[in-house]
C-alpha cells in the first residue's frame, strides 16, 4: 500500500468509527453525549423531498441548528414529550460507507442506515441514505451537516420523533 492509500483507508476507518459511535449513542439514548459530536454551526436535516438540496426553502421533517438540536434533546429527555413517554427502543445498522470528498480539514461520507424501532408492541423499520459533512479539528471529527434521506420520505410517516 502506498502512503496515500494508507491515509485514505485510515480516514475512512476514522469516519466509520465516528458514525458507528453516533449510532450507539442514539440507540442508548445518550443524547447529551450525542450533542458533543456536533459543531455549534452544524445542521441536522431530514428532508421530505428526496432530491432537494435547498433545505431552507423546502419542507423538512427536521431542520435543526444547534439551538433546535438542544431543544429536541431536552424534549426527548423530559417526561412531557410524546416521543419520550414510553420511549421507543431502537437498533441502528450503518453500512455501505463511501467517501465523497476528503480534504485536510473536512470529509463528506455517504452511508446507509437501517433503523428498527419498537414501541408499544409495534415494530417499524426505516431505511435511509445519510450524508455526513465532517469537520476535522483538534478534538477529532465533528458533524458539520447530517442529511438523512429516508427512502420513504414522501409517504405518510407517523411517530418519527427520535433522532436518526
Amino acid at each position: 500500500m502506498t502512503g496515500q492509500t494508507n491515509t485514505a483507508a485510515s480516514s475512512l476507518l476514522d469516519a466509520m468509527s465516528f458514525i458507528w459511535r453516533e449510532a450507539e449513542l442514539l440507540d442508548r439514548r445518550e443524547y447529551p453525549a450525542w450533542l458533543t459530536l456536533w459543531r455549534t454551526e452544524g445542521i441536522y436535516v431530514i428532508p421530505i423531498d428526496p432530491d432537494t438540496e435547498d433545505f431552507d426553502n423546502s419542507l423538512n421533517y427536521v431542520l435543526d441548528n444547534d439551538e433546535m438540536r438542544r431543544a429536541r434533546v431536552a424534549r426527548l429527555m423530559s417526561a412531557h414529550s410524546m416521543s419520550a413517554t414510553a420511549a421507543a427502543r431502537t437498533a441502528r445498522t450503518v453500512s455501505r460507507f463511501v467517501v465523497v470528498a476528503d480534504t485536510a480539514h473536512a470529509m463528506t461520507v455517504r452511508c446507509v442506515q437501517h433503523l428498527v424501532e419498537t414501541k408499544r408492541d409495534v415494530q417499524r423499520t426505516y431505511a435511509a441514505e445519510i450524508t455526513y459533512d465532517l469537520a476535522r479539528g483538534v478534538e477529532g471529527l465533528l458533524i458539520e451537516r447530517k442529511v438523512v434521506r429516508l427512502i420513504n420520505s414522501t409517504d405518510a410517516l407517523g411517530g418519527v420523533a427520535y433522532l436518526f
